[in-house]
C-alpha cells in the first residue's frame, strides 16, 4: 500500500462517541485507508481497558470497509512511520481545541516532517460531545444514547451497573 493512501485517526476513545464515529466516517471518505489508532497511555487510568476499547471501536467501525482499528503505545508519529501513514487526522470541537492541536501538529511535524496533520472540524451537533462528558453522565445513570452508539451505551450501563 502506498503511504499516500493511509491516514491515522488516533485517540483514547474512552468511550467512543458519535463525534468520534462522525470523524471516522468522514476520514473514510477522504482517504482510501484509515487506521483508527487507540493510544495506550500507562499514566492514565481509562474507564475501559484497551481490549474493550478495541472491541467497541471495531464494532462501530464495521460499516467502513476501508477502516481498521489498532492500538499503539508511544509517539503517534513513530507508530505512523511504522505503519506507513502519510496523514494524521484530528478533530476540532472548538477554538480551544485548535490551539492545543496545532501545538501537537507542530511537534509531530518537527519529529516526522513526512507525516502531515489534517484537521476536521466536528459537525455542529457533535461539537459539545466529549468522552469525558459521556463518562460523567453515564456514571450518574444518565441517558447517553444521544451521544454514543448502542454498543457503547450497553458497555457503559454494564460498567456502572445502571
Amino acid at each position: 500500500m502506498s503511504e499516500t493512501q493511509l491516514a491515522i485517526y488516533a485517540g483514547s476513545f474512552d468511550p467512543p462517541t458519535f463525534g468520534h464515529l462522525d470523524l471516522v466516517e468522514r476520514a473514510s471518505k477522504l482517504f482510501p485507508q484509515v487506521i483508527v489508532a487507540i493510544g495506550i497511555n500507562r499514566v492514565r487510568s481509562p474507564l475501559f481497558g484497551i481490549e474493550q476499547r478495541l472491541e467497541l471501536m471495531q464494532q462501530i467501525c464495521v460499516p467502513y470497509s476501508n477502516v481498521r482499528v489498532e492500538s499503539f503505545e508511544g509517539l503517534l508519529v513513530d507508530y505512523g512511520k511504522r505503519v506507513g501513514a502519510r496523514v494524521v487526522v484530528r478533530g476540532l470541537r472548538a477554538g480551544t481545541d485548535f490551539e492545543y492541536e496545532l501545538q501537537i501538529a507542530h511537534a509531530n511535524a518537527d519529529l516526522r516532517p513526512e507525516i502531515d496533520t489534517v484537521f476536521l472540524p466536528t459537525r455542529t451537533n457533535y461539537g459539545f460531545i466529549s468522552a469525558s462528558l459521556v463518562r460523567e453522565i453515564a456514571s450518574h445513570g444518565g441517558d447517553v444514547s444521544r451521544y454514543a452508539p448502542d454498543t457503547v451505551c450497553s458497555a457503559l450501563r454494564a460498567k456502572f451497573g445502571k
